[in-house]
């Protein structure tokens, strides 16, 4: 289906903000474009063009196509024009990055967070990060749009007090689980026509991430996609950190095939299931199978057009995948399954900082967050 530029209500002038939509999201790339689709006159466009290029938003060559006389100029969104910072921090490791307004990482590393990772310690040390990518970028804290941070465990958002943030730079930070990060990032960069995604993340733990209608759906009280802690069929009786018995992520988490191998950790047991290692293929490929349990039932309620595999354990993907399949093809029904497509993920470690900055712009780059920041400018 063919993308149709979302022009502002006829109610109501169009906004610096619109014009930055429509240039940036519709690809309008002149003024006389600008005032054709909104209505606005020459001089009304002119007024928005031109602040939204004096606060970095808009760029405007001289090279537009010619139709007789000369080319009008070409507008073009400003990707360079400020930053946002993303941090992506799961149970056991994490990420931080430095990117511009396209979302393009500029830098990024390995999170450095103290033993415990509590957010109130854990954002402070973000904070500093951050800065020290900044200045290895040599951009300044004034460039900072916006931060986002995907974090483990949604129950725990209210302990997030993100003020060392707005104190440091100005701004807000905003909190999704790093599973419904994830799962942006790969429907943003690789599954946009896709509207029903579930992205699956198989690490130390285990959760989804879901992309319905078009949208992340996070639920009555942004817990959505827990699927870690659904108790599997004849499991040994192993008790979840959540307190229930043999969730999945109890008996198929990357704790849980660990303790189950005699690989000292899950890098190890992923390396050896790449391999060929006949006890780690058969442990994840056992995994595999639990976890097909849980997708299989979600398939049947959720009816995604795909599932996107994600997370430390999918580098063993193939005994990995099997499992999955295994069970899926044979649990959800046929209409379900008829058209599924079970992926690994594309994005790989850099899908949630994708989906962090992608959060981040969506919220930033509205236009009437744009109109707000230029009306207190």
């Amino acid at each position: 289906m063919p993308h149709r530029p979302v022009y502002p209500s006829a109610r109501r002038p169009a906004t610096c903000g619109d014009v930055l939509r429509l240039v940036r999201e519709d690809g309008v790339a002149t003024r006389a474009e600008l005032a054709r689709v909104t209505g606005l006159s020459r001089p009304a466009v002119a007024a928005r063009v031109t602040e939204l290029i004096a606060h970095g938003l808009l760029v405007e060559h001289a090279d537009g196509p010619s139709t007789g006389g000369r080319p009008p100029a070409r507008l073009a969104f400003d990707a360079a024009g400020g930053t946002v910072l993303v941090a992506n921090l799961g149970q056991s490791r994490g990420q931080l990055a430095v990117c511009d307004l396209a979302g393009t990482i500029l830098r990024r590393a390995d999170a450095d967070l103290p033993p415990g990772r509590l957010p109130e310690v854990a954002l402070p040390a973000l904070v500093d990060q951050w800065t020290a990518l900044l200045d290895a970028c040599g951009l300044p804290a004034s460039s900072v749009r916006g931060a986002g941070i995907g974090a483990p465990d949604p129950a725990d958002f209210d302990l997030w007090d993100t003020s060392p943030v707005t104190e440091r730079f100005g701004v807000p930070a905003l909190l999704d689980n790093e599973v419904n990060v994830a799962a942006l990032g790969e429907h943003r960069v690789h599954h946009a026509a896709v509207a029903d995604l579930l992205f699956v993340k198989v690490s130390t733990g285990i959760g989804a991430g879901l992309i319905s209608g078009g949208r992340i759906q996070r639920g009555a009280q942004g817990a959505a996609g827990e699927i870690g802690h659904v108790p599997v069929a004849g499991g040994p009786g192993v008790t979840c950190r959540c307190g229930n018995l043999d969730c999945v992520e109890a008996v198929a988490g990357g704790a849980a095939l660990v303790a189950l191998s005699s690989a000292p950790d899950l890098p190890s047991l992923v390396s050896r299931a790449q391999d060929g290692d006949a006890e780690a293929v058969l442990i994840v490929r056992d995994a595999g199978r639990r976890l097909g349990e849980v997708i299989a039932a979600a398939v049947n309620i959720l009816n995604p057009a795909v599932v996107i595999l994600g997370g430390d354990l999918t580098a063993a993907y193939e005994p990995l995948v099997a499992g999955v399949r295994e069970v899926v093809y044979r649990r959800a029904t046929a209409l379900a399954t008829r058209t599924l497509r079970i992926e690994p993920s594309r994005l790989g470690e850099l899908a949630g900082l994708t989906g962090c900055a992608a959060m981040v712009l969506d919220h930033t780059l509205a236009p009437e967050a744009i109109d707000a920041v230029l009306a207190s400018a």
